[in-house]
């Protein structure tokens, strides 16, 4: 607006300047006569003075603003002064020229963009208090949510877990974490409570045994010798007993994840090839027939020992279980992004049933609870497997048991760099794609 009010009277002042230069003083004073005859009382005004001050004519009264433009307010007889933008010049003869035009509109539009911008700014000031305040309260509705299922969870009921919105939004992200936390946790505490349940209704047997042991040989030990034996069986009976701790606090160190920072790239080949080198002079000791077939060039991400552990414990399951004369397979082989290790026996095998419940800690078979052992071995087998994200499956061989392992490339990005791989849960650790080789 003030350019516009600006070019009308830079146009005012060039037509007056045209008449003064074409008839002078007196040709100029005509025009700004004519212009004050059409409209006396603006919106545009003149003045012309004289280099004396004493005004030649205009609507105006006597002014010098000096040169330039300015604002003033113009007097008016019976009503409130009126705001006229104005630009000022001196003409050649001296004279000065002032032409002014109403600015009451600029002023109204000032004060209409000032009152507007007040307004928006109340508005926007209770729409931000208004908005904060239910962001807040969402937010904290959200915190009491989760404040209330850990408070749950600390009272005991260990299987609460915090509702997600389904939104999407950071909230929900950091409630699924938190869930699988929780869910982590629960599994833990459970293996925990039923680890301590194995252990008392486990070892109960031979610590009694122990005990009997040894009261007998306090109440009928006649002679050195009789001790010397009682002894021994004592000793035997506790390193049986240390042995199965000592198979317990491996499984719960594997469990825990702590052996992942050891990964390396693993020569799995090379590895199977050592551990059936091992064990075929022990398999021909018992009458048995091992073969193998392993293919080359099979790489793996993990811990050598573990995955050597893992290896021997479903190897020598198989032979015991398999009697005199039967036969012992190992196949491996590569599949695009896996690799596929394959153990199978001719034994007995273990029902269809049963499957799922062996790699729990002391499950044993009834058939095999006359022969020694503790029933850790596949527990042992199951926690490595889960540490190194190695699916496992059993299946009928028809006769005996096929125990094929999943392994994932090292090049796939779960294994890719320094990253180490997250442990999966039980359940996943058993099941995958049924794409393995037939032994």
């Amino acid at each position: 607006m003030s350019s516009s009010l600006d070019a009308a009277i830079d146009s005012d002042i060039a037509e007056l300047e045209d008449s003064l230069r074409a008839g002078g003083t007196e040709a100029l004073t005509v025009q700004v006569a004519e212009r004050l005859r059409q409209a006396p009382l603006g919106p545009m005004y003149y003045l012309l003075e004289e280099p004396t001050g004493e005004v030649i004519a205009g609507n105006i009264p006597p002014f010098h603003g000096g040169e330039g433009r300015f604002d003033l307010k113009v007097p008016r007889p019976n009503s409130p002064s009126v705001a006229v933008h104005a630009h000022g010049i001196t003409l050649v003869d001296h004279e000065y020229l002032m032409v002014g035009v109403d600015a009451v509109p600029r002023r109204e539009m000032r004060r209409f963009i000032l009152r507007l911008f007040e307004w928006s700014s109340a508005i926007t000031l209770v729409l931000a208090v208004a908005g904060g305040a239910l962001m807040s309260g969402s937010l904290l509705r959200r915190i009491e949510t989760i404040s209330q299922t850990a408070r749950g969870i600390m009272a005991g009921d260990f299987s609460r877990r915090i509702p997600a919105r389904g939104t999407g939004d950071e909230f929900d992200h950091l409630v699924e974490s938190l869930n699988a936390m929780l869910e982590r946790n629960e599994a833990a505490m459970e293996s925990v409570r039923r680890v301590s349940h194995d252990i008392a209704h486990d070892l109960r047997t031979p610590l009694t045994r122990l005990r009997q042991r040894l009261d007998l040989a306090q109440r009928r030990a006649q002679s050195v010798d009789e001790l010397r034996r009682a002894a021994e069986g004592c000793i035997s009976d506790m390193d049986a007993i240390l042995e199965t701790f000592g198979g317990l606090l491996r499984i719960a160190q594997i469990e825990s994840g702590m052996p992942a920072h050891r990964f390396t790239k693993v020569d799995l080949s090379e590895l199977l090839r050592t551990v059936v080198e091992v064990y075929q002079p022990m398999a021909e000791g018992k009458e048995q027939r091992f073969t193998a077939d392993v293919a080359s060039e099979l790489r793996v991400w993990g811990d050598r020992e573990l995955l050597t552990q893992m290896i021997a414990n479903i190897i020598e399951n198989a032979m015991k279980h398999s009697p005199m004369g039967e036969s012992i397979g190992l196949v491996a082989t590569g599949l695009p992004g896996a690799m596929v290790v394959v153990v199978s026996d001719s034994g007995p095998g273990i029902p269809a049933e049963e499957r799922g419940r062996v790699f729990r800690r002391f499950y044993r078979l009834e058939r095999s609870r006359s022969t020694p052992g503790s029933g850790l071995g596949l527990s042992l087998v199951e926690a490595i497997a889960a540490l190194h994200q190695v699916g496992i499956q059993l299946t009928d061989n028809r006769p005996g048991l096929r125990v094929t392992l999943r392994f994932h490339s090292p090049d796939l990005p779960a294994f890719a760099g320094d990253h180490l791989p997250e442990q999966r849960t039980q359940a996943e650790s058993r099941t995958f794609e049924n794409d393995v080789p037939v032994v």
